[in-house]
Order: structure tokens, then C-alpha cells, then sequence
């Protein structure tokens, strides 16, 4: 039992170590950063696929269309709806001279996921300078699409913005809320510390000839998702990646509202970073594996009642105030500062959450989008 013991605090003052790591050479990054914009007035185009989203590209893309730039045009990629959404997009068209449309029948073989609606939409984008992001969500201002351009220069080509979820009601909510959080300040953590590793579809500019140059998603047409990963790792250089996290910036989706929505949204991006490059592997991966240990090792402790457990809640105390620091500055930067108060409990609840996640997986991977 004494060498059982032994061994958990290893793991317990390792694991806080690790989260140290990240802390110091990650985190405190994005709460330092400072934003820096350019002038910017070149001619875009904004990219949305759509599929059975009808209800939704009635009330959002009016939205999109009237913001607040001198030049740029909306191309929707209806991707097989069978839905209304060819009518809305008809009404829309005569009424709004800065909308295109393109019509998916029927996908070629084997063209799975939204990659192939993508390539078509910046096909018949006319513009160089490329925003994308979903037809389910919405600018949270008319200013969204200059803020984000505003980040573009010679050297910066690629953009990195924040997608939040509506504020509701319920555990799944904040859940889900609390898990974008957390991933919005990995990703713009690891940006700003020239290690990108991805940005979000419904959030994300950058220039076309990036595309063309790299043969889009060729390399990972047959997976249903990578679009805003596994596209990025390929493109993103130390130099040329800047972050944008302006409130007027974001966009808002509704989240998920059951469980199994979820859960099978979760998966299919756990299945696609199976494919990212072996440092990102590690770095994402050692992570959440440090949650674990931290919060296995310190439970098992506890519950053993060993002589040195002032120590071991001394350092749970510290690393509960740390994490309160940190995310208090982080969330106040991202509008999110409702989830502070639950933080501990939210992030207990999602590493178990994951940690299932990552079994499912093991026995059958979502292919759909």
C-alpha cells in the first residue's frame, strides 16, 4: 500500500507540473495578447455550405449580407438540401445583389463530409481574400467581417477567429459552452506561440491561392471532417497566422440540445485528430491526459487518508487558483465569464466526459457531417 501511495503522488505532483507547462509557455500567451490591426479594404468573399438549413439561412444570412464592407460577396453552397432552403435562397438572391448560389444534386463517389461543398464554393469565389463559416450560425455584429479582415496583411494570410455558442439553460449547455472555451484557448494559444494546429469552419479567413497551392483538401478528401484542422496543420507557418477575438468578431451558434447530438459531433472530431501530425498528438494529447491523472491521483489520495494530505490539498488549492486566474482572464477576453464560478466542477465533468468519448471511438467512428 506504501508503494501504491508513493506512486500517486508522483503522478499527482506530475501532472500538476505538466498543466505548469502548458500555463506558463501556452496560456499566458492569449491572456498577454494585445490586439494588433492593419488597414485592410481589399474585396472578400464569404464562404457558407449549407444542408437542410433552411430555417436557418432565413433568419442568419440576412445577417452576413448586410455587413458593414465596402466590397464583398456570400457564396452559399446548397449541398443536397431537401429542405426549402432552394426557395429561401431564391427569395434571398432577388433581393440581395451580393449573393451567389451553387447547387450540389448529388455528391461524385466517395465524396463524404462537407470538404467537397467547400471546394466548390471557393471555386466560384471571385475574390481572393476568403471568411468562411456555417449557415447554422451568425455574426454577432455587422462589423464581424471587417474585424476579421482587418488581421490580413502581406505576411498574415490566415485569420483564426472565435465561434461561441448561445447562453442556455441546462448542464449540456454549459458544458458544451465551457468545452469551446476550453478549445478557442488551446487553438489561439497555440497560434500565438506559432504552433497552429487549427482553426473553426464557422470562424476562419484566408486567401485563396493557400488553397489552390496546397490542392485543397486533397491529402484528406476521405475523411469527413479536417477542413479546419487538418487543412490548417498543412498551410500554417510560424509567420503567417494571426488570431482575432474582438466581441464584434465571433460568431454564435446554438449548441446541441441533447446529449447524443453531442456526443457524436465530439466524436467525429476526436476521429479526425487521430490523423493530426505526431507533435500535435502529443501536445493535445498530453493535456487532457494531465486532467486525468490530476484529478484520479488526487481523488484516490483523498480517499486513502494519507498522513501528508495537507500537501496534497495545498497543491489542489494552488492549482484551483491558478486555473481561476487564468481562466478569469481568458474568459473575460472571451465573453464566457458565467462559466468561471463552475469551472472546477465543468472541467471534472468533461474529462470523463472525453475519456468516453475516446472508448466509443475505439469500437465505431461517425462518418457523416
Amino acid at each position: 500500500m506504501e508503494l501504491f501511495i508513493q506512486i500517486l503522488l508522483i503522478v499527482f505532483f506530475f501532472s500538476i507540473a505538466i498543466q505548469l507547462f502548458y500555463v506558463l509557455f501556452f496560456f499566458i500567451r492569449f491572456v498577454l495578447f494585445k490586439v494588433e490591426k492593419t488597414t485592410f479594404s481589399e474585396p472578400i468573399s464569404v464562404i457558407v455550405c449549407a444542408r437542410n438549413e433552411a430555417e436557418n439561412i432565413t433568419i442568419f444570412l440576412p445577417k452576413i449580407l448586410e455587413q458593414n464592407y465596402n466590397n464583398f460577396e456570400v457564396v452559399l453552397v446548397d449541398d443536397q438540401s431537401k429542405d426549402n432552403t432552394e426557395y429561401v435562397l431564391k427569395e434571398l438572391t432577388q433581393k440581395y445583389a451580393n449573393l451567389k448560389t451553387v447547387k450540389i444534386e448529388q455528391h461524385v463517389k466517395h465524396r463524404i463530409g462537407k470538404k467537397f461543398a467547400l471546394t466548390l464554393g471557393i471555386k466560384a469565389a471571385k475574390h481572393e481574400y476568403l471568411l468562411l463559416t456555417d449557415a447554422d450560425c451568425y455574426p454577432s455584429s455587422s462589423n464581424w467581417l471587417s474585424e476579421m479582415a482587418s488581421n490580413f496583411s502581406n505576411e498574415k494570410q490566415i485569420i483564426l477567429g472565435f465561434g461561441a455558442y448561445k447562453k442556455e439553460k441546462g448542464l449540456l449547455n454549459a458544458l458544451i459552452r465551457f468545452d469551446t472555451f476550453n478549445i478557442a484557448l488551446q487553438y489561439l494559444s497555440f497560434a500565438l506561440a506559432r504552433k497552429t494546429y487549427m482553426g473553426i469552419g464557422r470562424n476562419m479567413a484566408y486567401k485563396k491561392s493557400i488553397f489552390f497551392d496546397n490542392k485543397g483538401f486533397a491529402s484528406h478528401i476521405f475523411l469527413p471532417s479536417g477542413d479546419d484542422d487538418l487543412f490548417i496543420q498543412e498551410v500554417a507557418t510560424k509567420q503567417n497566422v494571426a488570431i482575432e477575438i474582438n466581441e464584434d468578431s465571433y460568431t454564435i451558434s446554438k449548441a446541441k440540445k441533447s446529449w447524443k447530438e453531442w456526443a457524436f459531433q465530439k466524436r467525429r472530431h476526436i476521429t479526425t485528430s487521430e490523423k493530426y501530425v505526431f507533435k500535435f498528438k502529443i501536445l493535445l494529447g498530453l493535456w487532457p491526459f494531465s486532467q486525468f491523472l490530476f484529478f484520479f491521483s488526487f481523488l484516490s489520495l483523498v480517499f486513502l487518508k494519507i498522513n501528508s494530505i495537507l500537501l496534497v490539498l495545498s497543491l489542489f488549492v494552488f492549482r484551483t487558483l491558478l486555473f481561476y486566474i487564468l481562466y478569469y482572464k481568458s474568459m473575460k477576453k472571451l465573453k464566457s465569464s458565467s462559466l468561471l464560478l463552475w469551472f472546477p466542477l465543468l472541467e471534472f465533468l468533461l474529462v470523463l466526459v472525453q475519456g468516453f468519448f475516446v472508448l466509443l471511438n475505439s469500437n465505431k467512428k461517425p462518418v457523416d457531417w
